[in-house]
């Protein structure tokens, strides 16, 4: 697996790099935010270990950019920010998952297993997918119901496609975070319920058919 660390602190990065390369990883670094987005573009990487706080361009501003040039690779945010609201926005820029700092080395192992795994899993290819009045084109990323096109993040967007995916099922907390972000994520956190409030008012609120429901003690079944 071939790794791309963005980081500028020379210690951090040297024990990425070694303890990666000792996992039998190929790692590259780049050492400010313009390195991160060229060597981005321009070498297709499996994983793109990515902090936040780094030169020229951070890291919120490297994950937009990538996604804007096509770049799908699974990124994994690293930052001593660790509010919701700080997680939202690093989740929001296109990052699939998020680590605090300090953090133990088996644990971004385990999240960088997730990714890769999800990463060749996949999904059967589709150009749309659709409930009811609610459709998502897979091709430019757009959600649409009644015709009338609806703003989305990233997240949501990936967060409604996995719903939409498993319609008429319920889906537990911890499989969302699993499946949308990655099973090594902070399962304390309300992330979850966050971004099913985010997607409720952009879906439902103004709709009298709603589309997300709440199942007490069990998750969310998306259905009409």
């Amino acid at each position: 697996m071939n790794i791309l660390v963005v980081e500028d602190e020379p210690k951090v990065a040297s024990f990425l790099k070694q303890g990666l390369e000792e996992q039998n990883y190929e790692v590259t670094i780049a050492s400010d935010g313009l390195l991160g987005i060229k060597y981005g573009i321009e070498t297709q990487f499996d994983i793109i270990v990515l902090d936040i706080m780094i030169p020229y361009k951070n890291g919120i501003e490297v994950a937009h950019e990538l996604r804007n040039a096509g770049v799908k690779t699974p990124i994994l945010m690293l930052t001593a920010l660790g509010s919701i609201d700080e997680k939202v926005e690093g989740l929001d820029s296109g990052a699939d998952d998020y680590l605090v700092k300090p953090f133990d080395f088996k644990e971004l192992l385990a999240r960088i297993r997730a990714l890769s795994k999800r990463n060749i899993d996949g999904y059967p290819e589709l150009s749309v997918l659709r409930l009811f009045d609610l459709e998502l084109d897979l091709n430019r990323k757009v959600a649409r119901r009644g015709g009338k096109t609806i703003d989305l993040t990233a997240k949501e967007y990936s967060l409604l496609e996995y719903l939409i995916r498993n319609k008429n099922r319920v889906i537990s907390r911890n499989e969302i975070l699993e499946k949308v972000w990655s099973s090594g994520f902070d399962t304390t956190t309300n992330v979850i319920d966050v971004y099913i409030n985010f997607l409720r008012k952009k879906i439902d609120k103004d709709y009298p058919i709603k589309i997300i429901h709440t199942m007490v003690g069990m998750g969310y079944i998306v259905k009409c």
